[in-house]
Order: C-alpha cells, then structure tokens, then sequence
C-alpha cells in the first residue's frame, strides 16, 4: 500500500521554478493524504504568481500519477502574498537577525580566487577600526576559517537551541570546521546543508554586532540559496581576480545575488599585483586592473586591490590574518582601506 513517505519522496523530483532545491525540503508541502488509489496534497506559497503555483502543480501532479497503484491525484497549491515575502518568489520570508545591524555574503563565482583570505581579513579590519563583528563560515564541505583565524576548540552552548560562537581577533566566529573532526570530510546533502545555515544564522548568540559577514563557498548553489532564504541579506560583495578566467565568472555571481535580491555591495580585486617586501616593486602577474573595468561595465561599486603578498598566505597558515600581523605592510593597508570604504557603504 502507497506511504505518504512514498508520496513525498516522489514530489521530491519537483524543483521550484528557478532553483536547484525541490518543493520538499523548502517547506512547500502541507498536508498529505493517502486513500487507497486517491493521493491528495496541499501545498503553501507566500507568493500570488499564477506561473509558479501552476508549474508547481502541473510537475507534482505527473509525478504523482507515475506512483504504482494510484487513480486519482488532486494537488491544491494555496498562494498567499506577504508584501515582505512576495518579492522573494514564494519562498518561506527571510528573518532578520536580533542585535544583528547588516549581514553581507563574501563570494566568488569559482574557487581559487581567495575569497576566504579577504574575509577573514576584512572581518578583522573592521574590529579593528571599533566595529562589532562576526564571521559565518559557511562553506561546509572545506571550512578553512578555523585555521586562518587560529581557532580550534568547540564552541559552547548557552541552553537548549543556541551555541555562543568563539572569538579571536575581536572577530566573532562560527563554522562547520568547529563541529567535526578536522580530518572528517562532510557528505550531506542539499536539505542538511540548508538546516546546517539556518541554525548557524539564529541559534548562535552573534548579537550585539554590527556587520555580521558570511564567507560563502565557491559557486551558486545549496549554502547561497538556504542564506538567502533564512535571512534578510543587506548586501553581497564579490571576489575576483584580473585575469579573464576569473573575470567571466564573475556575472554569474552576481546573478546570484540577484536572483535572490540581494543588491551588490561592490566588487574586490584580489592578487592585482604582486609587492616585492623587499624593494617595494609592484608587478602585475595577472594583468592589472580587470576588477574595476568590469565593476564599471556592471555599474557595481569598486571597493579596492589586494597585493599578491607572501605574508598573506603565512599569515593564512598560521592562524594570524596579515591585517593583524602587519597591518603596516601594503596588504595589510590595503585591507584596512578596503575596511574603511565598506563602513561608509554599509552606513
């Protein structure tokens, strides 16, 4: 006899129009009903779109009637339109965060380009320059926060549902790397990861702060679209590199952002040019430069350039950020500069 677990794992197949993730683990079915030969479903949308609603319905209903044994499939897809939840396509509404002033997403359209470097880096600075700050890993398949914020142990946990995140630097911290073997490699799939962001954006004691910054992995995919979804985003910032390989990518980026409205906070020059520490010579081993020409082609803001600089990636390997090493090196200006401009944006 059909399960409704049976009812659910076929309705899995159905994506939500737009997104890789299906109607299932976004929370989208309410009810279900098995009768002998008769499945009935009800369905939840906060959003008036007659496309998404019938897309929804059509998909679910072929799936349903591919079930052995069924007869009749009614799918009832209710819309609902929250002015707050409509512009997010019908998705559960995005939460703000107690205590917590701005959220901003660091990301890159593909790996390599040191994104985990700049926001470990630029979360610094800004304590720094007297801002309260957190700092989110949320690239659950290769956390490299701990190590280049030189924090190893477990975090602790104030009651039931909340964890308090550790500190160093003056950086509030949190990541997966924290919570298992360093060694042990994370499988999960998409709903694991969803559950896994959204409980480190509201069940981890980040308030009071004023930026709380999310280092997103590389790519468009199950971690972007579950931060989008479980909180309000103020702004997204990209990290890209000159050379054009970088450089092509970077619109996809940005088109995640705008696909879940997410408006962009600028864009950021990594490795632009290589500063020689010992005679000061600057050159460019990627070009120079194609960070701000493409930043004015896409009308983004420009926020700055980073140095190729060995201490960089010592500092990366050591667990102490360049900015807080040597924050009169040229990196580490650079970052402080950077820092500064973020502020007044973020103002």
């Amino acid at each position: 006899m059909l399960t409704k677990d049976q009812v659910l794992e076929s309705l899995k197949q159905v994506k939500y129009p737009g997104f890789s993730r299906d109607i299932v683990s976004f929370g989208l079915v309410k009810q279900v009903t098995v009768n002998k030969d008769e499945v009935a479903v009800a369905m939840q949308l906060t959003s008036a779109n007659g496309e998404i609603s019938s897309a929804i319905r059509t998909g679910a209903e072929a799936v349903l009637r591919k079930l052995p044994g069924v007869a009749r499939v009614k799918v009832d897809v209710q819309a609902q339109a929250p002015a707050q939840a409509a512009a997010h396509g019908g998705l559960p509404t995005p939460q703000r965060v107690p205590g917590v002033s701005r959220i901003l997403a660091v990301a890159s359209g593909k790996g390599g380009v040191g994104k985990t470097t700049v926001s470990v880096n630029l979360a610094c600075a800004l304590a720094m320059l007297g801002q309260k700050i957190g700092l989110m890993d949320c690239d659950v398949y290769g956390p490299s926060v701990p190590l280049m914020m030189n924090v190893q142990e477990p975090p602790t946990a104030s009651d039931a549902e909340h964890i308090n995140p550790l500190t160093n630097y003056g950086v509030k911290l949190m990541s997966i790397g924290l919570l298992v073997d360093r060694d042990t490699p994370v499988i999960w799939r998409g709903p694991m990861i969803m559950k896994t962001v959204q409980q480190f954006i509201h069940h981890v004691n980040w308030a009071p702060l004023d930026l709380l910054l999310v280092d997103l992995p590389p790519g468009t995919g199950d971690a972007q679209l579950s931060l989008a979804q479980t909180t309000v985003v103020d702004g997204g910032i990209i990290v890209t590199t000159p050379q054009d390989a970088s450089l092509g990518v970077v619109r996809k980026g940005i088109g995640m952002f705008q696909k879940v409205n997410v408006p962009i906070t600028g864009l950021i020059e990594n490795m632009s040019y290589f500063a020689c520490p010992h005679c000061n010579q600057r050159t460019e081993i990627f070009a120079h430069g194609g960070g701000r020409r493409e930043a004015q082609r896409l009308e983004i803001p420009f926020l700055g350039e980073l140095p190729i600089y060995p201490e960089i990636r010592v500092g990366s390997d050591t667990g102490v950020p360049v900015v807080v090493s040597a924050p009169e090196s040229p990196a580490g200006k650079a970052f402080l500069e950077i820092a500064r401009v973020l502020i007044e944006k973020v103002k």
